[in-house]
């Protein structure tokens, strides 16, 4: 058998994909994360819980959930999903072999995947999960001179007596913010300033080894890198879409994201993009590779950036990452993940090929949660494709897509779809996630007039009806409650 081709550059790398015999199987919720890269990938399939485009995706397979089985955690759908006999079957069609990709998934995952003769295309779960440990990410950044917001790490406090005596000899001051180790940091995240804020999380912090944080004034942003044997890649800045009422009940939680050129320009967006390398650097020596999200802290006091943590997997970051990447700079960063754990040695020049993401147009998702606390089945969903927002604020369905590329001016949004007609709407349930050109919040973090409108005219295109007396309804664990 002769030995692939080195290969050395960009033309290389299209030709590779182009020519790919190795099938490449998203595994997840929804296609959300990655979709649009089976364009550049020949061999590359989705396998999805939900149905987002009532079966008009060629690239998508949904197998039947033929069990009353409710699901445990995100894990839990994709070990199903990958388990599945329509997925198996899958696999033979296309000889049995194959490379996975996936937002979460733990080490059954790992079995699951063994046994049916495919690899898991990122690194070990084991590695991944004690990387994404607030404290270990704290710890790893200090050895690369990655600086984080004042704190201390690895302490308890069962008392708020005892964290304010660790706060005080730290120098933190009085307004502090409290992390566990582990979760979404819109719900593991604690701003405690007096005893009343310690009384109503103490439950949730005792215990715990924690993170303690000074508290604070910024602007919280996120870049998606890919750690490679060439050093890391670094995609575009983007802001993060955070707490907003009308998209999320959560205080602080995340609900999306805007990325446009003007993002921190100069010496702070410099700053960042070498906290990222040398962030990315530091990762690949613990043996983690591909790609990662780093999310920064801009302190609006003083101009200051720090590391707030990072995400060890494809993340929400990923879609308007990989939409700018390849759209305006010619190649998807999604690529140089891949090519990692691909049976092919390259050698890329990463400050060239990222010179290429440098001045890109400006685009927002936005992630819309149920943010009413009642239990409805849904009856009428909006379907996934382009919309286009009329004069008088409402909304009409355009076309049919199966990506955000046809997205043609500022008055068009691509929705996807995730819950549908016969699911249940609960608190905190992810219903859709709409792109759009242009942003959707302003410099000081307000929302513009037209994310109010897509947002209201989203939600009235859901029609509900109230449960039957004795309806039992399926609503998911809070671990698997995020979709993307």
């Amino acid at each position: 058998m002769s030995t692939p081709e080195k290969l050395r550059g960009l033309s290389d790398i299209y030709r590779f994909f182009r020519k790919n015999t190795t099938p490449i199987y998203f595994v997840s919720p929804t296609a959300y994360n990655i979709l649009g890269l089976g364009q550049w990938i020949q061999g590359f399939k989705y396998i999805t819980h939900f149905d987002s485009f009532d079966g008009g995706h060629f690239r998508v397979t949904n197998p039947e959930q033929n069990t009353e089985r409710e699901f445990q955690s995100m894990e839990d759908m994709v070990n199903y999903l990958l388990s599945h006999k329509e997925s198996v079957d899958l696999f033979q069609r296309n000889g049995g072999k194959g490379k996975i990709l996936t937002v979460m998934f733990d080490e059954k995952t790992e079995e699951i995947a063994k046994q049916l003769g495919v690899d898991i295309a990122l690194p070990p779960a084991e590695l991944r999960t004690r990387l994404d440990s607030k404290i270990v990410t704290t710890q790893l950044a200090n050895e690369a001179g990655v600086a984080s917001a004042p704190n201390i790490v690895d302490v308890k406090a069962s008392s708020y007596q005892e964290l304010s005596a660790l706060a005080a000899e730290s120098k933190l001051g009085e307004k502090l913010v409290v992390q566990t180790p582990y979760g979404d940091s819109g719900k593991t995240t604690y701003f405690i300033s007096n005893e009343a804020d310690w009384d109503k999380v103490a439950d949730k912090v005792v215990g715990e080894t924690l993170k303690v944080m000074k508290y604070i004034n910024h602007i919280p942003g996120t870049v998606e890198a890919v750690a490679t044997r060439c050093g890391t890649m670094v995609g575009p800045l983007q802001t993060d879409i955070t707490g907003y009422q009308e998209l999320t009940p959560y205080k602080g939680g995340w609900c999306g994201n805007d990325i446009f050129p003007e993002i921190l320009q100069g010496a702070q967006r410099d700053k960042i993009i070498s906290m990222v390398k040398a962030m990315g650097d530091k990762l690949y020596e613990t043996g983690y590779r591909g790609t990662f999200c780093f999310d920064y802290l801009v302190d609006t006091d003083d101009g200051e950036v720090y590391l707030g943590e990072i995400n060890p997997r494809i993340s929400g970051a990923s879609p308007l990452t990989n939409l700018v990447t390849s759209k305006y700079g010619g190649i998807p960063l999604m690529l140089f993940h891949l090519l990692e754990f691909m049976d092919v040695d390259f050698e890329i020049d990463v400050d060239e090929i990222q010179k290429r993401w440098s001045d890109f147009g400006s685009w927002t998702q936005l992630v819309l949660k149920h943010t009413t606390d009642e239990v409805r089945s849904i009856t009428k969903a909006p379907q996934s494709g382009i919309w286009r927002m009329l004069d008088d604020g409402n909304i009409t369905f355009v076309r049919n897509s199966i990506d955000w590329n046809n997205v043609s001016d500022g008055q068009d949004a691509f929705y996807i779809r995730v819950y549908n007609a016969g699911d249940y709407a609960y608190l905190g349930a992810d219903m859709g996630i709409l792109v759009a050109r242009g942003r959707m919040q302003t410099d000081d973090r307000q929302l513009l007039p037209r994310a109010h409108q897509w947002v209201r005219a989203i939600n009235a295109e859901f029609e509900y009806k109230a449960l039957d007396e004795l309806e039992i309804p399926y609503i998911p664990t809070d671990n698997v409650r995020k979709m993307i």
